[in-house]
């Protein structure tokens, strides 16, 4: 899978309940005009569409084959895959709100396979090697995965079987052939690749790797947090990474 720099991407992003608000929607819709050559389309699934910039294109977010009870946030995701989503159609690169863009985009789309995700960051996993961190991750719209099948056939013991919805995504897709993943490069953790091991990290700043192209935020601290060195850990004490401004 190819693309020119004068073709059209399209990416997609979620905001669910009230956790993140329209402002983080926008602020990632900058980003990736800002980082992405040519014409994009972005597209936001959400239940409060208030405040969202006028250039995303919002949508509803489709329901999922089964209740997922408690576990439904995350699961959400999953939506993606409805086949009743005709609106997005194609390439499509999905992107967390809590993640931050460091570089080009472009390079995403011209890894030649149709589904693309990062590797999960656990450094100790004693199941599911294999699982994705679905914080970025490349599908085709409207591309039958068998997702929302599989989903109806397991019913509500898929939330017993898997520890949340990247793991059921990672183990369908390696079940079907269609399991890849990005460079560690492009998509590193600032906590695991940016904060520096400790003790070091009690007096040297954090810094963006090498070949970054976006920074994921799993768990703490977020972005903001980051920035001003708040949300740590007790057993991971880091320094402020002020250059994590100009991206907030």
């Amino acid at each position: 899978m190819t693309s020119s720099a004068h073709e059209s991407r399209q990416f997609v992003c979620m905001k669910w309940g009230t956790k993140y608000p329209a402002n983080d929607v926008n602020r990632l819709y900058q980003a990736v005009r800002a980082s992405t050559p040519g014409d994009i389309r972005f597209y936001c699934l959400t239940d409060d569409a208030n405040g969202i910039d006028t250039g995303i294109t919002v949508l509803p977010i489709p329901d999922l084959p089964l209740s997922m009870g408690g576990a439904e946030r995350g699961w959400r995701k999953l939506a993606l895959f409805n086949p009743q989503l005709t609106a997005i159609q194609g390439p499509t690169l999905f992107l967390d709100l809590d993640m931050i863009i460091v570089g080009s985009l472009a390079p995403f789309f011209e890894v030649g396979q149709d589904f693309s995700v990062i590797k999960d960051y656990k450094r100790i996993r004693y199941r599911n090697r294999y699982t994705g961190n679905t914080s970025v991750f490349l599908y085709i719209g409207g591309q039958d995965y068998g997702m929302y099948p599989r989903l109806q056939e397991l019913g509500p013991a898929v939330a017993t079987m898997y520890r949340n919805e990247q793991e059921f995504l990672s183990d369908t897709m390696r079940l079907i052939g269609k399991l890849r993943y990005w460079p560690r490069s492009w998509c590193p953790s600032y906590k695991y690749d940016c904060i520096p091991s400790f003790p070091m990290s009690l007096w040297q700043t954090p810094q963006m790797p090498a070949d970054a192209k976006v920074l994921v935020f799993h768990g703490h601290p977020k972005p903001e947090e980051a920035a001003i060195g708040a949300g740590n850990k007790w057993y991971r004490p880091t320094r402020a990474a002020p250059w994590l401004s100009r991206y907030l």
